[in-house]
């Protein structure tokens, strides 16, 4: 036994121990183990390692030829072992992450009233209003919670309303959590917050587990969003609460009503802005200019493409002393109706993105089409960007006469086309390489290979994934127990990632780190959100900043199995 496994008194014995995915070693617990626990005869004769054990996990997950069938597979692992689920992943990172998360749960959580087999989370239901309270307390009672992942399930990863299915995201990002930055599952609580769906399909399904009714908005829903928040509050008050997959009409106001009372975050919000800003400052590493001396524009302004530019703008403000007022004015937003400038109306131009409004004087003079709205072609002529961002899922819309447009007005023109999946993306990464010939800087939202140069070389295309942020921002909030996830944290987090970027070696190489790096990766962002959280008095351990990195390190949880002795007041 490694001196370095840990030594856990387990209070569990015989078939409750092996039915505890928490505890359960199956084949790999000890023979002197299996003699104090009663598991003798409820385990055939050999000890496997850990290794076995992955090596066998990962033939059977081999012998399914779908990936859905993979994705239940992975699921019926995660609630018979964690240990070796996590570490089955872990093993293959870049293979598997997509199974369990996006694109293929997406695909699971459509179908999960016809997959489910059992529950495997908290489910929040409108009608049980009255019981809410103790139903939480059910869950959390005797457990020390860190993370709490909710979702209403109204915008499930590109596929829309899936009601009660959104458990199947919470636990997905839940997972993420524990892989790439080390979040202790054992104090994670994922949450669907059921409230109805208006999915016509799930509500004319006699299977649909969900409650089977039209979603419930306005005042009944806002109360029944506040007593669970609250609830979070009372009970787990140092805990990180990560709003996932909400409607655009939800998603910002209630991360903006509930930030200053509770640590929140919002990945569709925040998380997405956070690894395009990070994108965004490696690029500046290689072309050497200032976050300030930029032009952004963004094409696409929904729910990512306005986190993208909201990041971006307090990006632009913290590190330049500037108030958000200035910084505003370095953006251009264009959705369904073009540029969003002041002449468009009331009618045309939400709550959200009122504040990236153009003054109409601006734009005297420049064609618009006969509904009098502003292009992409006639912004990029005149504004000139350094930095183009696309976020509509139209693809195609970076054309080679915008794309040559743009780069005559900036020596390394920064084209990010993020939207997903791949064949809905703005430009092909070796087109708008070939149409600026070899300048631009180049990520994308989904994996692209390398982009081939007239010079030989080939050009890494950087995948602009929150992954690669997500974790970290989240443990450095939990680790340093943090009353609020600010701005000025997830800015050090991002400016730790940008830190981190190969091109800042090699221009060549790719704007962020490598997925594949993506644990060691998140462990950093951590550390650089604790230290901003202990500099700005937000923090609520009383560490000092050269500690951080031991602290972090030290209450990340890994999958080992350690070394078991039965205690009848041990753990459960």
């Amino acid at each position: 036994m490694s001196q370095t496994e840990p030594v856990f008194r387990v209070a569990l014995r015989g078939s409750a121990l092996l039915t505890d995915p928490r505890w359960n070693k199956g084949t790999a617990f000890t023979n002197e183990e299996r003699k104090v626990f009663g598991l003798t005869g409820r385990l055939p004769y050999r000890v496997n390692t850990l290794d076995e054990q992955i090596a066998r996990a990962y033939a059977q997950l081999e012998s399914h030829k779908h990936d859905l069938r993979k994705n239940t597979f992975l699921q019926s692992m995660r609630e018979q072992n964690w240990v070796l689920y996590y570490s089955l992943i872990g093993s293959h990172l870049r293979e598997l992450i997509p199974i369990i998360y996006t694109p293929t749960e997406a695909e699971a959580i459509a179908n999960y009233s016809h997959l489910f087999r059992r529950s495997e989370g908290l489910y929040m239901t409108f009608p049980d209003f009255d019981s809410m309270e103790e139903d939480f307390l059910e869950q959390v009672k005797g457990r020390d919670i860190d993370l709490v992942v909710c979702s209403d399930a109204e915008a499930i990863l590109g596929i829309g309303d899936q009601g009660v299915g959104g458990i199947g995201i919470a636990t997905a990002k839940s997972a993420i959590y524990t892989l790439l930055a080390g979040m202790d599952p054992s104090k994670t609580l994922s949450v669907t917050l059921d409230v109805g769906t208006d999915n016509e399909d799930l509500l004319n399904d006699p299977l649909y587990v969900g409650w089977p009714h039209k979603r419930i908005r306005g005042e009944e829903y806002d109360q029944f969003i506040d007593k669970f928040v609250q609830l979070v509050r009372k009970y787990t008050p140092h805990s990180l609460l990560h709003f996932e997959d909400f409607g655009v009409t939800n998603a910002y106001r209630l991360l903006d009503k509930y930030r200053d009372q509770h640590a929140c975050f919002n990945d569709d919000v925040q998380g997405t802005g956070a690894v395009t800003l990070a994108c965004v400052m490696s690029a500046l590493g290689v072309t050497k200019s200032k976050l300030a001396d930029q032009r952004f524009v963004i094409y696409g302004a929904g729910s990512a493409g306005l986190g993208i530019a909201r990041q971006l703008r307090d990006g632009v403000a913290t590190t330049n002393n500037l108030s958000i007022e200035e910084a505003n004015k370095r953006f251009y937003l264009l959705d369904k109706f073009g540029l969003i400038k002041e002449s468009l109306g009331a009618e045309k131009i939400r709550d959200a993105v009122r504040e990236f409004t153009r003054p109409d004087q601006e734009w005297e003079g420049v064609p618009t089409n006969e509904k009098g709205e502003v292009g992409l072609l006639e912004v990029v002529k005149k504004v000139k960007p350094t930095v183009l961002i696309g976020c509509s899922t139209h693809a195609g819309a970076f054309t080679e006469e915008i794309i040559r447009e743009m780069a005559k007005g900036t020596d390394r023109p920064i084209i990010l086309p993020l939207s997903n999946p791949s064949r809905l993306h703005e430009v092909k990464p070796q087109d708008a390489n070939d149409w600026t010939n070899g300048k631009a800087l180049i990520a994308t939202g989904s994996p692209f290979p390398p982009i081939k140069q007239p010079n030989g070389k080939e050009y890494i295309v950087g995948e602009c994934n929150n992954a690669l942020i997500y974790p970290g921002l989240g443990f450095g909030a939990m680790i340093s127990r943090s009353r609020a996830l600010t701005d000025s944290m997830i800015v050090a987090g991002t400016q730790r990632l940008a830190e981190l970027s190969p091109a800042l070696k090699d221009p060549d190489d790719a704007l962020l780190p490598d997925f594949g790096d993506s644990p060691a990766v998140n462990l950093e962002v951590a550390i650089a959100v604790a230290e901003q959280a202990i500099e700005e008095g937000s923090a609520g351990v009383d560490w000092k900043k050269e500690e951080v990195r031991g602290k972090a390190k030290g209450k990340q949880w890994k999958p080992l199995y350690g070394q078991y002795e039965y205690d009848p007041n041990g753990e459960q």
